[in-house]
């Protein structure tokens, strides 16, 4: 899993900010890590002191699936990437296991038929 981070001018921090969410990512999506190719993080600052204006996008591609984006306001940059962070796991959470649980079994397309509906071979007289 490749994992890019992007900050704009407004945000300060630089490569020690990179690590920590590098680091952070890492750990907090390590069982989505063979499903996952690509992560992109967007922080930047919404402009206008208002409050909640740093804003954090995560961008996570699974592999052979469309990618899905999560979005969090905050004061500051470290809430808005927790926050985004948590989104993110939890999306990402629910799409996998919907994609790999049913219901802890397999699907009905996959059990063998039952032994009554089992044709009996007949053979040749």
């Amino acid at each position: 899993m490749q994992i890019q981070v992007n900050t704009d001018h407004n945000i300060p921090g630089g490569e020690g900010l990179a690590d920590h969410v590098t680091t952070d990512l890492e750990d907090v999506l390590s069982r989505f890590g063979g499903w996952l190719t690509r992560v992109e993080v967007h922080l930047s600052e919404d402009g206008g002191g208002k409050p909640e204006d740093k804003k954090c996008v995560i961008e996570a591609r699974p592999g052979g699936k469309q990618p899905v984006a999560v979005t969090h306001h905050a004061d500051t940059v470290d809430e808005a990437y927790a926050g985004a962070a948590h989104k993110l796991a939890r999306l990402l959470d629910s799409r996998y296991t919907r994609a790999h649980d049913h219901k802890g079994s397999d699907t009905i397309r996959h059990m063998p038929a039952p032994p009554e509906l089992e044709v009996p071979a007949t053979e040749p007289s």
